[in-house]
């Protein structure tokens, strides 16, 4: 991954199959959200969106501190408590399908963007 972040050129010239790489990359982290989802249960699919929310709100580029997704984390879970109690009057839904709606939504987002960018 070091390497790809070099650029494709440069990486290609230092022998790595770029998009074979990239493809590959997008698969395991795939894998690796299902598997942690499907283990853990959907609301801990918040701790995958809030750091690179954070990321985003801070502004810095590789490095989130920790007090800072934690408190992206914290107002995200929150948020999405009060919208499954009160979206639906007289319907209480799981936090859990809401944290998995929008953060996956979020997500898609972010992927479709990077992709664009890159």
């Amino acid at each position: 991954m070091r390497r790809l972040e070099l650029g494709d050129d440069t990486a290609a010239m230092l022998g790595i199959p770029v998009e074979r790489t990239k493809v590959l990359l997008v698969v395991l982290g795939v894998v690796a959200t299902a598997a942690v989802t499907a283990a853990a249960g959907p609301i801990v699919f918040v701790a995958l969106a809030a750091p690179q929310i954070a990321r985003r709100l801070t502004g810095h580029g590789a490095s989130v501190d920790l007090a800072g997704s934690a408190l992206v984390g914290a107002v995200l879970l929150l948020g999405a408590d009060i919208a499954a109690q009160h979206a639906i009057p007289g319907v209480l839904l799981p936090t859990g399908a809401v944290t998995v709606c929008v953060g996956g939504a979020y997500l898609l987002v972010l992927l479709v963007r990077e992709s664009r960018r890159g």
